[in-house]
């Protein structure tokens, strides 16, 4: 699944002289928590969040650093917070740049980035201009759309392999020392492991595996020596 499936098309976007006041607004009446920030051409110059705004001396929640933290910043930093703190208009206050992805970028992708870069959302640009934007809300609907694109095994002897197959790709399962029975669907799992997480982690491996209906366990614990 790739970006172009899941983003949302109708974007609630501002211009750079858009006052903060408005931008606020719009973002109360479209219920988003961010809004990309455009020039008259559409394309991304930044991006307006609720984090942005949350500062600000007209909610007496600015604090001026103060201290020894006043010592980490430079006169440069100090005045950049003021601006971001204190500004008026989109520009003074987006954090830019934007973060961009593509409509053909793979989810696995977006996750990464949205992790990486600790943001809630993703501008998607098509032709360098705005074109949807994509949330960590969107991937939930993702989720609950989402069904396994792998058939059921035909066979309890196909379902264990395919299982068998499965923890020999993981790495975590790699110290674990497991034999894997089925039964009608009905899956058994005997040996040892190194851990309780990973256990508890074959159990889940197990139980996604499509045609498995249950999961039992008799695990020992690989004693340390």
């Amino acid at each position: 699944m790739n970006v172009v499936d899941i983003m949302v098309r109708d974007v609630a976007s501002v211009g750079q002289d858009t006052s903060v006041r408005e931008v606020a607004s719009l973002m109360l009446e479209r219920s988003v928590s961010g809004v990309p920030v455009i020039d008259a051409e559409r394309r991304v110059l930044g991006v307006v969040s609720e984090g942005d705004l949350i500062r600000r001396p007209e909610m007496g929640t600015y604090k001026h650093p103060s201290g020894w933290l006043s010592l980490f910043l430079s006169e440069d930093e100090s005045a950049r917070d003021f601006i971001k703190t204190h500004g008026l208009t989109a520009r003074e206050v987006m954090s830019q740049p934007a973060i961009c992805v593509a409509p053909a970028t793979a989810l696995a992708e977006v996750v990464r980035l949205m992790e990486s870069k600790r943001v809630k959302r993703l501008v998607v640009v098509e032709g360098g201009k705005l074109a949807g934007i994509l949330t960590r809300r969107d991937l939930l609907r993702a989720l609950l759309a989402s069904r396994s694109v792998a058939p059921a095994a035909s066979s309890d002897d196909d379902l264990r392999k395919r299982i068998d197959s499965m923890l020999l790709d993981e790495d975590w399962a790699a110290g674990a020392v497991v034999n894997v029975q089925v039964d009608n669907g009905h899956v058994q799992l005997w040996g040892t492991v190194e851990s309780a997480p990973q256990r508890e982690a074959l159990i889940v491996a197990v139980r996604g595996v499509p045609g498995v209906k249950e999961v039992q366990t008799h695990l020992g614990r690989v004693l340390p020596g």
